[in-house]
């Protein structure tokens, strides 16, 4: 396990680990607390093009030979891993200025989102190594020609330019969906943070669970990183705007084609609802929201509240609420003594950064009403170590240009009065697009109104109220189901989102061509597609098999059964009627039914034919299906009235055998027929079937 030296950090390409030989430009690194070295970081003769090749060759090759379900099982395995080595990258994380809170945030917060990742691949995603994205499209009267979209892994690398502020959160954010996919990932990581993610990629190579080449790491410079990447390649980046504009102007990204998405800059906001007066839950729950938000990593998040849009009578009341609050609480220190809340910036450089913003918010008619840059001056151990006072602003004019582009990218928060609704969304619209905004209000028209004028300009809306107050997850705290990434100079990027953030790794595909053919490319079975057909009869002669009697280990795509039809009559609709209490005026009075210009008189209950349908498939000795366990996609399209009579076909349709378990998920394509021929009821069954079975 790698620890704090005054050595160079390693890079992990090609394979190995490597460092440079006769480095010419060695940056140092330093405890964000006591300025104390730690580490040096260089690149030099690091050949980036390799590495790239090496993604794309040995990379590709090994995670191309693992499905969807068996990676998200090894995501599983590296979360379990870390988690039991966590404790080894809290003590390295003290070093960057982060407490013990801020670890949960990071270390956790990452091995958190590989365990959801891993959950949802399983569940939401194929046991395959491609992924179906929609409905067939019928692109013929007879049925030959067919459209469908599929999703393929991108054949090249997934580039992640991460931030200093979640060294281990930051990667495996984007590492998890891109290793789902089946994209090897090039890490590079922040130079003040970067020892660790080295520690978290240390931990990951020596875990023995990855594929060759699905993870390297660049530890330092990459300025040519871009250079060797094309139209195959991803990158995804999270930094400045000023940044990812340079970046964005890379000729391989402008003219080749390389996927690019960028998480940057963002003046998010929080908006008290005019009916959250300082006597209810909503304000109490506003005040922490912000408390948290500006202490939380000491303000480092690209998530942070920015600006505190309240009523004009409350701008007080919040100033109040929330400075008593930080005084009650915030411990400035070394976040390895006891006692510390807040720790360190991540470096003396970042220190001078936020001061410098925060002075120009001064100078622009901000008024410190907590903290500030004189504070700076008298904060213990702020002249070697990268401490920052938390510093609450408030403006007389909420106009003020720079309190809406100007970002203090600390402990720092601005509180801007409003006049109306209309005047709150207006406000937090001038941040130029932002990744996340708080409104905290119990009223519903109003919250309404706030999202639909916020709606268009953020990545995500957080409502708070007295209901979700205490089991909320935080303003700042992107969850991996959902996405994280916003418009405008929030960077206009996307990330996490469960299996949408699989499927920015992977190109969507239109494909045309017969049933046959989009069976064979999806492994799904398409209707109009040869079948294997056995009728009941065939099944009672023994010259057939009961595709319910074939386990996974001799069920095949295509296997069918065709039934013989059955008559409705009268009386069953009637009886089934009066069984279910389902007296529906259509199934019970001949007169209303005729009228009703969808039916031809009194019909039969959707759900009778549904369960005769299962009457006519199902196999009822013991045998490979275990259980059904549910019906998607039903539609009801020809109604049934009696006297006609119905037949089902069903046909193994997907078959998706689960890694960990004795046996799978088949989906089977169920239509239902009148004695016309005519189409009554189409859906899909789902069965769970054992993967081999005794033979008689």
């Amino acid at each position: 396990m790698a620890v704090l030296t005054k050595t160079i950090l390693p890079s992990y390409v090609g394979g190995r680990w490597w460092i440079p030989e006769t480095p010419q430009k060695v940056v140092d690194v330093t405890d964000a607390s006591t300025g104390e070295v730690v580490a040096q970081v260089s690149t030099d003769g690091l050949d980036v093009a390799s590495a790239v090749e090496y993604g794309r060759t040995v990379g590709q090759r090994s995670l191309g030979e693992f499905t969807i379900h068996e990676r998200a099982l090894k995501l599983k395995e590296l979360a379990q891993h870390l988690t039991a080595h966590k404790q080894e990258l809290y003590e390295l994380s003290y070093a960057t200025g982060s407490t013990l809170k801020d670890h949960f945030l990071d270390v956790d917060g990452g091995i958190g989102t590989l365990f959801i990742f891993s959950t949802k691949g399983r569940a939401e995603l194929p046991n395959a190594h491609t992924i179906v994205d929609g409905a067939v499209e019928q692109l013929s009267k007879d049925g030959s020609f067919l459209g469908e979209h599929l999703y393929t892994r991108l054949p090249g690398v997934a580039v992640q330019i991460n931030a200093f502020n979640f060294p281990v959160w930051g990667m495996l954010e984007k590492f998890a969906p891109a290793f789902l996919a089946g994209v090897p990932s090039i890490v590079k990581p922040a130079t003040p943070t970067g020892y660790v993610t080295e520690a978290c990629v240390r931990l990951m190579i020596e875990s023995g669970i990855l594929p060759e080449g699905s993870l390297q790491l660049i530890s330092g410079s990459a300025r040519d990183l871009l250079d060797p990447l094309d139209y195959r390649d991803h990158v995804a980046f999270t930094g400045s705007a000023a940044t990812a504009r340079t970046l964005r102007e890379h000729d391989n990204v402008v003219n080749g084609g390389v996927h690019f998405t960028a998480e940057t800059d963002s003046l998010n906001a929080a908006i008290l609802g005019p009916d959250a007066t300082p006597d209810t839950p909503e304000f109490e729950a506003f005040v922490k929201a912000v408390f948290t938000e500006i202490t939380a990593k000491a303000g480092q998040k690209c998530t942070a509240i920015r600006r505190v849009i309240v009523p004009h009578e409350r701008v007080e009341d919040v100033v109040a609420a929330v400075a008593q609050r930080v005084q009650e609480r915030v411990v400035i220190g070394d976040p390895r003594t006891e006692g510390v809340t807040m720790g360190a910036l991540a470096s003396k450089e970042q220190q001078n950064e936020v001061r410098k913003a925060v002075q120009s918010l001064v100078d622009a008619g901000g008024t410190v009403r907590l903290g500030g840059p004189e504070a700076l001056l008298e904060l213990p151990g702020a002249e070697t170590g990268a401490f920052f006072p938390v510093t609450l602003l408030s403006f007389d004019d909420p106009e003020t240009p720079e309190v809406h582009s100007v970002e203090a990218f600390g402990p720092v928060t601005s509180v801007l009065g409003y006049t109306d609704v209309d005047d709150a969304v207006r406000l937090a619209v001038r941040g130029g697009g932002s990744l996340v905004a708080t409104v905290c209000t119990n009223d519903g028209p109003t919250a309404a109104r706030i999202a639909a004028g916020l709606g268009a300009h953020h990545g995500r809306m957080h409502f708070l109220n007295r209901q979700d107050a205490k089991s909320s997850t935080g303003h700042g705290s992107p969850m991996p189901h959902l996405v994280h990434g916003g418009p405008g100079r929030a960077g206009g990027g996307e990330e996490l989102g469960g299996v949408r953030g699989v499927k920015h790794y992977m190109q969507r595909t239109a494909i045309q061509g017969s049933p046959d053919t989009l069976t064979a490319v999806t492994g799904v079975w398409h209707r109009g597609a040869a079948a294997n057909t056995v009728t009941r009869q065939d099944v009672e002669n023994g010259t057939g098999e009961h595709p319910f009697r074939k386990s996974l280990e001799t069920l095949r795509i295509g296997d069918q059964l065709a039934s013989d039809l059955r008559t409705v009559t009268l009386e069953d609709i009637t009886a089934f009627a009066e069984k279910t209490g389902d007296t529906f005026y259509a199934h019970t009075d001949e007169e209303a039914a005729t009228a009703n210009p969808f039916f031809p008189r009194r019909v039969a209950h959707g759900y009778l034919l549904v369960a005769w349908a299962a009457g006519l498939f199902v196999e009822p000795a013991p045998g490979p299906v275990l259980a059904n366990y549910g019906l998607e996609n039903l539609r009801f399209i020809t109604p049934v009235t009696y006297d006609d009579a119905i037949r089902v076909t069903l046909t193994a349709k997907q078959i998706t055998p689960r890694v960990t378990d004795e046996y799978g998920e088949v989906r089977w394509d169920a239509v239902l027929h009148n004695q016309k021929d005519e189409v009554v009821a189409t859906y899909d069954v789902l069965t769970l079937v054992a993967k081999t079975w005794p033979t008689a």
